[in-house]
């Protein structure tokens, strides 16, 4: 028996194995994105699970009681506002829940669109206006934090539900001036192989099922103006589905951008028969990250924009795209467009 072990010690030491023995596979990484150098692709990890910061509204630092969680909605003298847009949620349009503060309408009528959308100038109608929504925030600290340092304060953020830090990067991103979505995970054709996550709403819930993810969903972070679906092209296409959703998102006094990812979406006929305020994207400037197509897209933007008043795009916080954005945005002024947040592309 000690000839045993004093091998096995031997083993531990000499052997590089860190996995102790368990099965590993090496898959080999063949796809390249020819022009896209390796600092322009970030790997995300994305976690989704009830586990690191769950944003303000279950940190587990805050105040609680033998009733259930207390938490206090207290707006500093300038309104929470800190060189920008509030960082507090506004009590008036916040309902709290068993997962943390829900959206609502106020007692005046008072909707979160209305509270936290970011103000623009309205002053030259006759400009064509373009909306630009990055996506994803709260997923890579590096690749939230450079998007919300290098765009300009009209570029809207979508917030990833399962990031990380949420509480913090809203309040970053809304003290720069940056307008809110959250991003709401919803079925694709070909889950459950493709799973954006453990609270993705699926066509096959029951109402209850439903509203109680969308519930959790809602939580993750607070001030925003609406959602935006991350896939979804099956729960898009599923009229009951949409109708429950968006009945709900305008309960609460949001507006529902469509990612214009699928073609037979449904939800801009559900949202104009439910009355919820509507936008779609009309471009994806990044399904291709690389400098050419990203520019190539911008330029189809700018083409829409002009031909219809108003367009909006899509993108990540990759660095190619935001660089690419950034630099676009220069001198878009001069070229007769107008950068807006998502919330100026409906009639409130």
């Amino acid at each position: 028996m000690s000839v045993v072990f004093t091998t096995a010690l031997i083993w531990m030491g000499v052997v590089d194995d860190p996995f102790g023995g368990e099965p590993t596979a090496v898959i080999p990484l063949d796809a390249t994105v020819e022009g896209l150098s390796s600092r322009d692709i970030e790997v995300v990890e994305i976690r989704p699970a009830l586990d690191g910061d769950l944003g303000p509204n279950l940190r587990p630092e805050d105040n609680r009681d033998k009733q259930g969680p207390r938490y206090d909605l207290q707006i500093p003298e300038d309104g929470g506002r800190t060189g920008g847009l509030s960082v507090k949620p506004d009590p008036r349009i916040s309902e709290r829940s068993g997962y943390g503060f829900l959206p609502k309408i106020g007692s005046d009528g008072v909707r979160p669109l209305d509270a936290y959308a970011r103000p623009f100038s309205s002053e030259f109608t006759s400009i064509p206006k373009i909306a630009v929504i990055i996506q994803g925030l709260g997923l890579s600290e590096t690749g939230t934090d450079n998007a919300i340092e290098s765009l300009p304060a009209d570029v809207t953020f979508a917030m990833a539900p399962y990031g990380t830090d949420l509480d913090r990067w809203m309040q970053k991103a809304r003290s720069q001036g940056h307008e809110l979505l959250l991003q709401l995970p919803l079925e694709p054709f070909d889950f459950p192989d493709n799973d954006p996550g453990p609270h993705t709403l699926l066509v096959s819930l029951r109402p209850d099922e439903m509203l109680d993810r969308l519930a959790w969903l809602m939580t993750r972070v607070t001030n925003y103006v609406g959602t935006i679906n991350e896939m979804g092209a099956r729960f898009t296409t599923t009229k009951p589905s949409m109708q429950l959703l968006l009945e709900k998102l305008r309960d609460r006094g949001l507006m529902f951008v469509d990612n214009g990812e699928s073609s037979r979406s449904l939800s801009a006929e559900v949202s104009s028969e439910v009355k919820v305020p509507f936008s779609s994207v009309d471009v994806v400037l990044d399904a291709v990250p690389r400098e050419d197509e990203i520019n190539a897209n911008l330029l189809r933007l700018e083409g829409i924009a002009r031909a219809r008043g108003v367009a909006v795009a899509s993108g990540s916080a990759l660095p190619v795209t935001v660089r690419q954005l950034e630099i676009w945005s220069r001198d878009l002024e001069e070229r007769g467009l107008q950068l807006v947040p998502v919330s100026a592309t409906i009639d409130r």
